[in-house]
């Protein structure tokens, strides 16, 4: 549930400046772009109705996700999520991922991922997605080649 005020948005209904905003507003400071999101928008899995925003009252996308629906697997992954420093803490984030996970569902997924670079570094994340349900099942380790 979003707190008063606040409403669900998908990237068709916001629009493409909207949905960058939101984008850079997160994951600040960012080199995102219009031109960088027509790309994502050009990726195959890409649905502008899954990709959800949090709207604030004053009109501000102040959280947002994209679910990448594989419909021949039945899984959708979450990827980015992220949340606008100002609006942090009052569990829009939460109340998103819950939403789309509504929506991937109708969709035909039945099994979700979401990613989580540097989990161990990222408590809160790591805590959220905990809270709606997600479990750790695998984890990268970064490989690196030094010169010789």
């Amino acid at each position: 549930m979003l707190p008063d005020g606040f409403r669900f948005r998908t990237a068709v209904e916001a629009g493409p400046q909207a949905a960058v905003q939101a984008h850079v507003d997160a994951w600040a400071p960012s080199s995102f772009t219009a031109q960088g999101y027509e790309g994502v928008r050009r990726t195959p899995p890409y649905r502008g109705d899954l990709h959800v925003l949090v709207e604030a009252p004053d009109g501000t996308m102040a959280s947002s996700t994209i679910m990448w629906l594989d419909e021949a697997n039945k899984t959708a992954q979450f990827e980015p999520v992220g949340t606008h420093p100002v609006y942090r803490r009052l569990g829009l984030a939460r109340a998103m991922l819950l939403h789309g996970m509504h929506l991937v569902r109708e969709a035909g997924a039945d099994h979700m991922t979401v990613v989580c670079l540097g989990a161990p570094g990222h408590p809160k994340a790591r805590g959220l997605y905990y809270s709606v349900g997600f479990r750790r099942f695998t984890q990268d380790v970064p490989l690196i080649k030094t010169g010789g």
